[in-house]
């Protein structure tokens, strides 16, 4: 089915509730790398769940899919129902805003709809852009999770080729602290225990017919790894001071490699890249943390 323009800018989904636990709050950070040293304590409080603390883009999977390919799309009457060809998509972009810091453990609602479509081509495909906004019991908005996909399958649809939000830009000097972070041969079977399951981080023969040597990482446990950069070398372990993180993706990573991320800190801002130095590989571009005041 392909994508009606405009009237998938008028396409959401129904709230949907959900509930997550320290168990999954754990689970995240283990899957993005954190507790391998149990001794570390500035690590610990994020695996263990004394005085447990939340990654803030553990935003991206607390919500076990919520707004994610849903069924139940709501479309105002006698407009069409837009369909991505899901097997020519990837994620483009991710930006996590957080309007106040995660709990532990919580109830909310998430509900997400189509913020953007741009035509870039019949033969070169689409970008779309969601918009999930959760809520919490009292009705107040906890989180949004703006993300990009670019659906290879779906161009030539007549909306406009322009006008999609401008990727920031890292400073033009050196960084300011640059930290490797080696990721484990299995960290793609740890990470789906989150909820993507997609067999091309697990399966070879699916990852060979996709044109890989063997399963890639999840473009999002990157993602996750680059906060942890910013938790770690600017926010001393505190995930509070992250107000929002947001990044691109640009190439993908294998489990086993050494990602090193490149951090510049302005102010409130902390823009940064992420390199497989091995593969001479940029895979996380025009990424931006703002931290809170």
């Amino acid at each position: 089915m392909p994508i009606y323009y405009p009237d998938i800018l008028e396409q959401k989904t129904e709230p949907r509730t959900f509930t997550y636990g320290d168990k999954d709050v754990m689970l995240y950070a283990l899957g993005i790398g954190m507790g391998r040293d149990p001794m570390d304590e500035r690590e610990l409080p994020f695996v263990y769940e004394k005085s447990l603390k939340v990654v803030p883009t553990a935003a991206t999977v607390l919500a076990s899919g919520a707004g994610r390919r849903a069924a139940n799309v709501e479309q105002k009457e006698g407009l069409r129902v837009s369909q991505l060809n899901y097997l020519m998509v990837v994620h483009g972009e991710q930006k996590v805003e957080l309007h106040k810091p995660l709990s532990a453990s919580g109830t909310y609602t998430a509900t997400s709809r189509t913020i953007g479509a741009y035509d870039k081509g019949k033969d070169k495909g689409a970008v779309v852009v969601n918009e999930t906004v959760w809520t919490d019991e009292a009705g107040e908005k906890v989180a949004t999770l703006t993300g990009s996909t670019f659906a290879r399958g779906d161009g030539g649809f007549g909306g406009p080729s322009e006008g999609a939000p401008e990727p920031h830009k890292v400073p033009d000097r050196t960084p300011d602290i640059s930290v490797p972070f080696e990721t484990r041969a299995d960290q793609a079977l740890i990470y789906r225990l989150n909820g993507d399951r997609n067999p091309l981080h697990s399966d070879p023969d699916v990852a060979k017919k996709a044109g890989f040597p063997r399963p890639i990482l999840h473009g999002l446990c990157t993602y996750g790894i680059t906060c942890r950069a910013v938790l770690q070398e600017i926010c001393d372990y505190d995930p509070d001071r992250i107000l929002s993180h947001q990044a691109r993706f640009s190439a993908p990573v294998f489990p086993g490699d050494t990602v090193t991320v490149d951090l510049w800190k302005d102010r409130d801002v902390v823009s940064f890249e992420a390199r497989v130095l091995d593969r001479g590989a940029t895979v996380i571009r025009n990424g931006k943390t703002l931290l809170r005041s």
